[in-house]
This record gives structure tokens, C-alpha cells and sequence, in this order.
């Protein structure tokens, strides 16, 4: 009995102690959002307040009037779609890996991997150079060709398509599909959870493209959320209010996804283990 409430009591101490952390964790974004919606004199208010006064859009209204959001969300968007596109050609190439035979494969994935490990600050001045011959830099072409595919994302698809019996895709092939009707009305369906959760990684990875568009891009008008977000820090350093407005509009969606996919998410890296 004296360990039974010992175990009790200890479980109450850490369920104060993680929730106290949690309102304290939170609290910041709350205060974030909730200011978006408040006048420039309320925000400086000491001490803070945490409900608005006097709500107000203005802040909303003036991201898209004076600092061309409508343009950055556009070429956020653009970026997003595109890495829809690289996710659907990291899941051929783990295909391949995973169910085609052919001369180099392990040597070939191990090189793969081994892109893993190179830090992309590393790649990024070589890649410029690159698409500077190309002609490529300054458009969106630049910005979004570089991030199409990627190691992690091929090795999550090998990973995950080697799990998937070899019978069911003999049948399909005796059955007179072809090699990319069988990919994609058999391998796709069956991979529903491996897609899912990658759709969400290639949703936050394209939403939060910051250093990239900002090298590549000489011109605002390719300019994205984030690029936008930092000029909006720089040039209206003093309206805290509408730093507010423009953080939410850029987090929130973010932490939208997360918190109706977070189980998606964690099991994306349980699968990355090896079976």
C-alpha cells in the first residue's frame, strides 16, 4: 500500500510539474496571437495585457496592403505544391530501391545516405553556381529545383515499400499492368501512412524555406513568408503589434498541422528504423 501511494504521489508531482511547464511553454504563442489583434499603444502596455481591449484586424489588413504578403504567401504556396511533386518522386526512387535488382543499387542507396550527412550550408555555394550557369537564379525554377528530392525521403519510402510483399506486385505484372500502373495504383494506395506523414514534412519544410529563396532571390516578388516575415522585422522594427500579426499568420499554420498530425510525425521517424 505504501508503494502504491508513493507511485500515486509521484505521479501527481509530475503531472503539476509538466502542466505548469506546458502553460509556460504556451503561454508565449498565446500572448502572440492574442497581441496580433491589439492596437500598437495596447501592446506596450506595462504591465502586459493578455486579452485585447480593443480588438482590431488592422494588423491583418496592413500585412497584405503595405508589406505584399499576398505575394509571399503565393510563392510560399508554390514552393509547398512543388515539394508535394518532389514527394511523389522520392517515393518512385525508394520504389526502385526497394523492389527493383539492377547492377550498383546498394552502392548507389549508400551514396544516397551518405548525402545525409553533408550539411547543406556545405552544398549551397556549389548549387548556386550551378544554377547561375543555368541561368536559373532569380526565378522560381531556382528556388524550388534544388529541393525536390532528398535522401531522408527516399530512405523513409525504401524503408517502408520493402514491407510490402513482392507477390502482390508478381501478380499485378502477370495480370499485364505496367511497371508505373503498378506503382501507382498499387504501391501509392499501400503506402497511404508513409505518404501522409511525408506530405506533412514537405507541408512544413516548404512553408518554413527561408535561406534558400533568400540567396537565390534578388527580387521581392519571389520573395516567401519567411523572407517576408524577416524584412517585416527590419523595416517595421518599432510596431511590435504588427510583428505580432505577421508571426501568426506564418506559425500558425504550422502549429495547426502539428497538432492534428504530431502521431503521424513521431511514427515517421519509428519507421526510418531499420526492419
Amino acid at each position: 500500500m505504501k508503494g502504491n501511494n508513493k507511485d500515486r504521489l509521484f505521479q501527481w508531482i509530475a503531472g503539476i510539474v509538466l502542466t505548469i511547464g506546458g502553460i509556460m511553454f504556451v503561454l508565449p504563442f498565446i500572448w502572440m496571437i492574442l497581441s496580433s489583434f491589439k492596437t500598437e499603444s495596447e501592446v506596450i502596455l506595462i504591465p502586459p495585457t493578455l486579452w485585447p481591449q480593443d480588438l482590431t484586424f488592422e494588423n491583418y489588413k496592413n500585412l497584405f496592403a503595405n508589406m505584399n504578403f499576398a505575394v509571399y504567401l503565393k510563392n510560399t504556396l508554390i514552393i509547398v505544391l512543388f515539394a508535394f511533386f518532389g514527394m511523389f518522386l522520392n517515393a518512385m526512387a525508394g520504389f526502385g530501391f526497394a523492389k527493383y535488382n539492377f547492377k550498383g543499387k546498394n552502392g548507389i542507396f549508400f551514396m544516397v545516405l551518405a548525402t545525409m550527412m553533408i550539411p547543406s550550408q556545405v552544398t549551397m555555394i556549389p548549387v548556386y553556381l550551378i544554377l547561375n550557369k543555368l541561368n536559373l537564379t532569380n526565378t522560381m525554377l531556382g528556388i524550388v529545383l534544388p529541393g525536390l528530392v532528398g535522401a531522408f525521403g527516399i530512405f523513409l519510402f525504401r524503408q517502408f515499400m520493402t514491407t510490402i510483399p513482392d507477390e502482390i506486385i508478381e501478380a499485378t505484372r502477370l495480370d499485364g499492368a505496367s511497371e508505373f500502373r503498378t506503382f501507382i495504383q498499387i504501391i501509392l494506395p499501400v503506402s497511404k501512412p508513409i505518404l501522409a506523414v511525408q506530405a506533412i514534412l514537405a507541408f512544413i519544410g516548404g512553408w518554413n524555406s527561408f535561406l534558400w529563396p533568400l540567396i537565390m532571390a534578388n527580387d521581392e516578388k519571389l520573395y516567401t513568408l519567411s523572407v517576408g516575415l524577416s524584412l517585416l522585422k527590419s523595416q517595421y522594427g518599432g510596431n511590435f503589434a504588427l510583428q505580432m500579426a505577421g508571426a501568426t499568420f506564418m506559425v500558425m499554420p504550422i502549429i495547426i498541422v502539428f497538432i492534428i498530425f504530431q502521431k503521424n510525425i513521431i511514427e515517421s521517424y519509428t519507421t526510418s528504423g531499420l526492419k
